[in-house]
């Protein structure tokens, strides 16, 4: 375990090799579990304000469990997480020309139509970000349907620290990613 600033960071962010491919996985982690992407608190109202132009990028059923249960539902938890359609796939998710699950959000960035990327929490994926007192822990999130990504990951030699560097700069800042670097990297 490292920490890095006020978070604690698992040996696996530095020693596991990930390199997510779709093309085996067909998008498993937006369909398989219990609930919806988890999100932050401070995402609630980002997704509010995206619906109208996020909904040409959904699936007709995407749409319509949204429009049943909203943007965002509360969990027994009191957690949030994004809506699921007859409690599998996101929601927000739709299925590319080649049956892969993509992010709606995501596309609706990339094509320029929203200036929020998607959830935290999908953007960092397979790590998982608990809160531990006053502190943060990362932990990488072991599923065997990501075995073809750790797979790619090994044979292109990438930790996960550097495939999922953006998405860790975008939670915590550059500094800390660099500082997270030094930490790997001595």
């Amino acid at each position: 375990m490292m920490q890095i600033g006020e978070v604690l960071v698992s040996d696996e962010i530095r020693d596991v090799a990930f390199v997510c491919h779709l093309e085996k996985c067909k998008g498993a982690c937006c369909v398989e579990g219990d609930l919806g992407a988890p999100l932050e608190e401070n995402e609630l109202p980002m997704l509010q304000e995206i619906q109208e132009a996020v909904a040409p990028y959904l699936t007709p059923e995407g749409q319509k469990a949204i429009a049943q249960q909203g943007a965002y539902v509360l969990d027994e938890d009191g957690d949030y997480s994004t809506p699921t359609i007859a409690g599998r796939e996101c929601a927000y998710a739709h299925y590319d020309a080649q049956g892969v699950l993509k992010c709606g959000i995501e596309q609706a960035y990339l094509d320029g139509k929203v200036s929020w990327r998607k959830p935290i929490s999908c953007h960092l994926y397979p790590i998982r970000i608990t809160q531990k007192k006053n502190m943060q822990a990362v932990n990488y999130h072991r599923w065997s349907i990501c075995s073809a990504a750790c797979s790619y990951g090994k044979s292109l030699q990438v930790p996960l620290y550097k495939f999922l560097k953006e998405p860790l700069i975008r939670k915590y800042g550059q500094a800390w990613y660099d500082e997270l670097v030094r930490a790997c990297e001595p």
